[in-house]
């Protein structure tokens, strides 16, 4: 009898931690009981890691832990609020050099991912790693924090896709700088071995032309795009990560 008292008791709890993650988080866990912010906190650290544990890489392999766990964090908030639509979330890792397939897309419904590949910074970012970041128009550097897709257009780069920055103060110009996803001949393993780096863009995160159009169709009209960096400056001032 204790031990079915004791085992519904467990279940409650889990149910009830789980549903704090979609129905209770606050800006960056900041309940009001520190308990229940810990437990909140503890089963979405477990809700995470269980989501990567899964995900099929399709050789591909996974981005790395600590950018999927902000991206995944983001994910589900902006999914709560409404903001994006489709169940893809494109992660970015600036993190790593730009030498390195560092953008994920990875179809959240199936837990695949569905592409990986080489991304350009901004020129004013860094030369092999992104080290600056700015919001500012003519800054020439990437934005970090979650966009949301939008529409396509034709431009000189040929498909294009607009991205609206969804970070007030760190990213809510990407529109006005004409921030977007296109294709580049900078963006290509044959630039590496001729230059020992990837070209750079104005603050666009550039892909290979050989798979702008796939990726631009397969991500357009309100996913969610993640450009990540362990920037202290960058967590202190989001609401959408802890």
């Amino acid at each position: 009898m204790n031990y079915k008292i004791f085992s519904l008791f467990a279940l409650s709890f889990i149910f009830f931690s789980f549903n704090s993650i979609d129905n209770c988080k606050e800006e960056k866990f900041n309940l009001t009981d520190p308990k229940l912010a810990a437990n909140v906190k503890v089963a979405f650290e477990a809700k995470c890691k269980s989501f990567y544990n899964s995900i099929l890489s399709n050789e591909l392999s996974l981005p790395k832990y600590e950018s999927f766990s902000k991206a995944f964090e983001g994910y589900n908030e902006l999914k709560n609020q409404g903001l994006i639509e489709k169940d893809i979330l494109t992660i970015v890792d600036f993190s790593l050099s730009s030498n390195e397939e560092r953008m994920w897309v990875i179809d959240m419904n199936t837990k695949k991912v569905i592409l990986r590949s080489l991304v350009a910074h901004g020129r004013n970012s860094g030369d092999l790693f992104a080290t600056e970041f700015s919001n500012k128009s003519e800054s020439y550097q990437s934005s970090l924090g979650f966009y949301t897709t939008g529409e396509t257009y034709t431009g000189k780069h040929g498909l294009s896709l607009r991205l609206d920055g969804l970070e007030f103060g760190i990213n809510d110009n990407a529109r006005d700088r004409a921030v977007v996803v296109h294709g580049a001949d900078y963006v290509s393993e044959k630039f590496v071995k001729t230059n020992g780096r990837l070209g750079r863009s104005q603050g666009c995160p550039a892909v290979p032309n050989e798979i702008s159009k796939q990726l631009i169709e397969l991500i357009k009209d309100k996913s969610c795009l993640f450009i990540y960096h362990p920037s202290r400056n960058y967590i202190s001032k989001s609401k959408l990560i802890s």
